[in-house]
């Protein structure tokens, strides 16, 4: 349905230090996504698992639409302004 594969990258036994992988980041960029929710999904402060299960749809939502709409950054963030003090 999907077409996807899955290939294992093992490090090699006689490997003593370190050495980047072949696209790792890839699975590290899909595991961060929530960083912008952690510290409510970070720890379960919620008594009630509809309210996590909410948390983390609205993160999964907030992730998608930021793929989606990857090309208006302007419509997604807010535009950072220079503060002008007047004297």
């Amino acid at each position: 349905m999907l077409r996807t594969s899955l290939e294992i990258i093992r490090k090699p036994a006689d490997q003593q230090e370190f050495v980047v992988h072949r696209r790792r980041w890839v699975v590290d960029r899909t595991l961060a996504w929530p960083t912008t929710y952690r510290r409510r999904l970070a720890r379960d402060y919620e008594t009630q698992p509809a309210t996590s299960q909410g948390i983390i749809r609205w993160a999964a939502t907030a992730g998608m639409l930021g793929r989606l709409t990857r090309g208006a950054e302007h419509a997604t963030r807010q535009q950072r302004r220079a503060l002008n003090k007047s004297d």
